[in-house]
């Protein structure tokens, strides 16, 4: 679907919904002026239901979560913007594209660059918002449409973060809630079960570091695997994927990094059990398949080229991916060519 017929220009992120009572899915896709609802259910005959256009100007950057059937929306560098709370369970009567608007808008930060929600404690987490030092940013969502300001982990710019309820081997860290962040210039683990009084676990970075962009833990919680943004550029690499055995929260360390046969920027990867779906800009989307990372068994299964102009690093092409939907439908956005619905073989 392209970008024109969900009403916007260029695109950013995007995030996924499955509604239970219906059975349908959902693609909520980031666009320079808001986001656009699609339904995917049936892959090859998407619908557009509608815009919930931006509550400031036109952003580059947009990201959006779900939790218990609503969405939440921040964008960065476009003023008081704040956190968009939409009901999504209004999807479900819509016959005729509409322009919508938020229910709820938390304001208690104006941008921010990226959001994590763990459904599992019904936190979210504003990461590079204009306060809490460019750290992390605490809201209980616990009440979905009543977001409440929670905490801060001051620290300069956390670019991204996934938190959970951590179930690892880590014994001393057990049914914590622990963030696994990308702050630019080093990985750190923090624990956030205290949201008065966050502490840092341990921080780590690795060789040839660029941009510490985006990471994900694997299922069991040993391992996190990590996108650069910038290392291509700044080293002449291929396509980098970092793993980092995590296994001992309060000392990380380096494992490997995986290269690609591609000079393309990495961006969003994901991971759904022994498979990382990765956003990789011009070289589109990119599945990889683990064995035993502890002993560098990672490789390439499939691919779909979003942006088959190029493979060169650059910021043009698949901006993220997401591989959550109970079909097994793939959704993937494109910054210029749109949303691809995708599946595997």
């Amino acid at each position: 679907m392209t970008l024109a017929t969900m009403g916007g220009t260029n695109g950013n992120d995007i995030w996924g919904w499955f509604d239970q009572q219906t059975g349908r899915e959902y693609a909520l896709m980031g666009m320079d002026n808001g986001t656009a609802f699609v339904d995917v259910s049936s892959p090859e005959d998407p619908q557009f239901l509608g815009l919930l256009p931006t509550e400031t100007g036109t952003a580059a950057w947009r990201d959006i979560k779900v939790y218990q059937d609503y969405a939440y929306i921040v964008a960065d560098n476009v003023g008081a913007h704040g956190m968009q709370v939409f009901d999504l369970t209004r999807l479900r009567t819509i016959t005729t594209p509409q322009t919508f608007s938020a229910d709820v808008v938390y304001g208690d930060f104006g941008s921010a660059h990226n959001l994590a929600i763990n459904e599992s404690s019904g936190f979210a987490y504003a990461a590079g918002t204009n306060d809490c030092a460019d750290g992390l940013h605490f809201i209980d969502i616990t009440t979905p449409a009543n977001p409440l300001f929670a905490g801060c982990h001051s620290v300069v710019a956390t670019h991204d973060t996934q938190c959970v309820i951590y179930q690892g081997p880590d014994a001393d860290y057990s049914n914590r809630e622990i963030c696994m962040s990308a702050n630019s210039n080093h990985v750190e683990i923090v624990d956030v079960t205290a949201k008065s009084a966050p502490t840092t676990i341990s921080s780590m970075t690795y060789p040839d570091l660029g941009f510490v962009h985006q990471g994900w833990l694997t299922e069991d919680h040993r391992f996190l695997l990590v996108s650069d943004e910038s290392d291509e550029v700044m080293f002449g690499l291929p396509t980098r994927t970092h793993v980092v055995d995590v296994s001992d929260l309060d000392n990380p360390f380096y494992v490997f990094a995986y290269e690609a046969t591609t000079a393309a920027t990495d961006h969003n990867l994901y991971i759904l059990g022994n498979r990382v779906f990765e956003a990789n800009y011009t070289s589109g989307l990119r599945v990889l398949e683990f064995a035993d990372l502890g002993n560098e068994e990672l490789a390439e299964i499939a691919f779909f080229d979003t942006f088959p102009a190029s493979d060169s690093s650059d910021y043009a092409g698949a901006w993220s991916v997401y591989p959550y939907l109970p079909s097994a439908t793939i959704i993937v956005s494109d910054r210029s060519n749109g949303l691809f619905i995708l599946s595997m073989p």
